[in-house]
């Protein structure tokens, strides 16, 4: 008895905010909407969620970053490059520190 796996469906960003504020307008109900395009209605409560709290920033897809996330990462990468920088640093010192007193006895 094989299963069969439901199809993800995909949707763009453009269709995602005009189906959130077709909602918000209250042209339509939240669950006959989703059952228009064929989502779960929390489905729907997400997208609304995510469109309410970030605005323009709302659905970056797949591999994006919001601005933030992307701040965040660059924030992030800069701290390993200098936390390495200080690493190298401290042995450096340590191995000059070291040969230091071997030539002055």
């Amino acid at each position: 008895m094989e299963e069969e796996k439901e199809e993800v469906k995909k949707f763009d960003k453009d269709f995602k905010v005009a189906t959130v504020k077709m909602v918000l307008e209250g042209k339509q109900s939240m669950a006959s909407v989703a059952r228009d395009i064929g989502v779960k209605a929390s489905t729907l409560r997400n997208w609304k969620r995510g469109y309410l709290q970030t605005k323009g920033d709302a659905f970056p897809g797949s591999g994006y970053q919001t601005p933030l996330e992307a701040e965040n990462t660059r924030l992030r990468r800069e701290l390993a490059r200098v936390t390495q920088e200080r690493d190298f640093l401290k042995k450096a010192a340590a191995y000059f520190a070291a040969h230091e007193k071997k030539n002055i006895s």
